[in-house]
C-alpha cells in the first residue's frame, strides 16, 4: 500500500469515530428556523455527507444520461423517503440502508463501475429513500414541511455537486487515488453497517 492510500484510509477511519452519533436528533438542529433545520440536517451526519458526495463523485464517470440525471435521482429518492415518513409509513432497517448506501457508493467508486441509467438511477433513488426517510422522521413537530424540505433538498444538491466537482478534478488524477478514495468510503460504510 502506498503512502497516499494509507493516509486516506487513516483519515477515513478517524472520521468514523463521529459516525456513531449520526442520527441521535442532531441537537444543534433544533432551531426556530425550519429551513435552517432542513438545510443543516444532511450536513450534520457523516453518513449523509459521504453517501451524497460519493454518489455525485461516482456519477461523473457515468454515461451522459446518468451523469445529468443523478441530481434528480438523488432529490427524487430523498423526497419519496421523506414523504413515506411524513405519511406515517414504517420503513424497517433505515439506519442499515443508510450505512449500506455509503458502503455501496464506495464500492462503485473503487471499482469504477459504469451502470446503465435505469440500473444506476434506480440504485441511487433507493439509496436516497433511506436518507430522505431519516430526514422526514427527524423534522421537529409543528415545523413547516415546505421550509424544512426546501432546506434539505438544497443541502442535498449542494453536497452532491461538491462530490461531482471532486469527481471532475479526479478525472485527471491517477485512477489509483480514485480507487483508494472509494475504498475509504466503503470501509466507513462497513464500519457504519457493523454498528
Amino acid at each position: 500500500m502506498n503512502k497516499m492510500t494509507k493516509l486516506l484510509m487513516t483519515v477515513g477511519l478517524m472520521l468514523t469515530a463521529t459516525a456513531a452519533v449520526a442520527h441521535p436528533g442532531h441537537g444543534v438542529l433544533h432551531t426556530h428556523n425550519d429551513f435552517l433545520s432542513g438545510l443543516l440536517h444532511p450536513m450534520m451526519g457523516l453518513d449523509h455527507l459521504l453517501a451524497m458526495a460519493a454518489i455525485g463523485f461516482w456519477s461523473i464517470r457515468q454515461n451522459t444520461a446518468m451523469k445529468n440525471g443523478t441530481p434528480l435521482f438523488v432529490v427524487g429518492g430523498m423526497m419519496v423517503g421523506a414523504a413515506l415518513a411524513w405519511g406515517g409509513l414504517s420503513l424497517a432497517g433505515v439506519e442499515m440502508g443508510i450505512a449500506m448506501s455509503v458502503l455501496l457508493a464506495g464500492i462503485l467508486i473503487a471499482t469504477m463501475a459504469k451502470l446503465p441509467t435505469a440500473v444506476g438511477g434506480t440504485l441511487v433513488a433507493l439509496f436516497m429513500i433511506t436518507h430522505g426517510y431519516a430526514h422526514g422522521t427527524e423534522m421537529s413537530a409543528g415545523a413547516s414541511l415546505m421550509s424544512y424540505m426546501a432546506g434539505f433538498v438544497l443541502a442535498t444538491l449542494a453536497i452532491t455537486f461538491v462530490g461531482r466537482s471532486l469527481g471532475t478534478v479526479m478525472l485527471k488524477a491517477d485512477n489509483r487515488i480514485t480507487r483508494a478514495l472509494g475504498g475509504v468510503v466503503a470501509v466507513i460504510g462497513g464500519v457504519l453497517a457493523a454498528g
